[in-house]
């Protein structure tokens, strides 16, 4: 069952970050500069997310797992700064934000306990 809420959590992250493309384009296709960092966070969390779908199927491997741990706490330190300025702009609870923290939290959990495990990689066979 822990495989199956790691993946699916995985491709939620995958499928946020296309709902993120397209509001990114919708909010800032007029604004190329703004449109160009907003997508570069989309990018980002394809790539947090397939990461995580290969940590998934490989479970002996603690250094993917320490590198997708690093790259959601990144990540997640985003959200909250996200989060913080729409709070200042008058948005205390920005869904969006909520959303990609509460995913990225379960994928760091399941990523810890990868890295934290005591066998290495690759496994013993």
């Amino acid at each position: 069952m822990g495989k199956v809420i790691d993946r699916a959590l995985a491709v939620l992250l995958i499928l946020g970050a296309g709902g993120h493309t397209a509001g990114s384009f919708n909010a800032y296709g007029n604004q190329p500069m703004v449109l160009l960092w907003a997508l570069s966070a989309s990018i980002l969390v394809i790539l947090l997310g397939a990461l995580n779908l290969l940590r998934g199927g490989r479970p002996g491997d603690r250094a993917l797992a320490w590198i997708c741990a690093a790259g959601l706490v990144a990540w997640m330190g985003c959200c909250v700064a996200f989060a913080a300025i729409a709070a200042i702009a008058g948005t205390w609870l920005e869904p969006h934000a909520a959303i990609f923290l509460l995913l990225s939290a379960g994928l760091l959990a399941f990523s810890l306990r990868t890295a934290l495990r005591s066998e290495g990689w690759p496994p013993a066979g």
